[in-house]
């Protein structure tokens, strides 16, 4: 999505059509929905560490509150953290548990994973390119209508970047086979511990992968 990367694009393919993957759309939902957990989870740490310093104060033993799955508040938090980077159909019954109780003490946190796997379904679908306009437009919609600040750097991308990330559902392309090569890549040159002479270096990837 980089400036730099655009025009490299639009000076070598000038027939191509630019489209954004989808996995990079996803990514920031997801990496919005942990920043609120993270939020939430600083906020019960110092909400502990004050319960604690009262309970000192005067005097007395100090017991958080805990929840009937036997998660603290901290923890709850804490342990959540890969359940909401999964389908619902995905958790485990312990995940489930837990997830009914994190929704019920944090419904922004529910309405984050929730706005996260719309937009998971509607890149999944098989829909045309117009109907897909009409799907992401909705969901935009509902994000802005949210007012969660987390979803505001997502909800920047979509609108700079519209028309190439719907450029995924004329073929459904992602660039997944660009990013394998360049792990190859990135291992091949890891093995070398660096790369001195670039030349002989371009020369035997072409050897070896081309």
């Amino acid at each position: 999505m980089s400036n730099s990367m655009s025009r490299i694009v639009t000076n070598c393919f000038p027939a191509a059509i630019k489209t954004i993957d989808r996995f990079h759309l996803q990514k920031e939902a997801c990496e919005a929905v942990q920043e609120l957990r993270i939020k939430h989870r600083w906020n019960a740490i110092q909400e502990e560490t004050d319960a604690k310093e009262e309970s000192k104060w005067n005097s007395k033993e100090y017991h958080p509150f805990v929840f009937p799955n036997g998660d603290t508040k901290k923890q709850l938090l804490a342990r959540s953290r890969y359940l909401l980077f999964k389908s619902s159909e995905k958790w485990s019954k312990s995940q489930k548990e837990r997830a009914e109780i994190l929704f019920a003490q944090y419904p922004d946190l529910k309405e984050a994973y929730s706005l996260t796997h719309s937009l998971r379904m509607i890149f999944s679908r098989r829909v045309t390119k117009n109907e897909a306009r009409l799907l992401l437009a909705r969901w935009y919609d509902k994000v802005d209508n949210s007012r969660l600040v987390a979803f505001n750097t997502i909800a920047g991308t979509i609108y700079e970047h519209y028309e190439e990330i719907l450029n995924f559902f004329v073929n459904r392309s992602t660039n997944a086979f660009a990013e394998s090569f360049n792990a190859k890549i990135k291992a091949f040159r890891a093995q070398l511990r660096g790369v001195t002479d670039l030349k002989f270096f371009l020369y035997r990837l072409t050897k070896l992968f081309a």
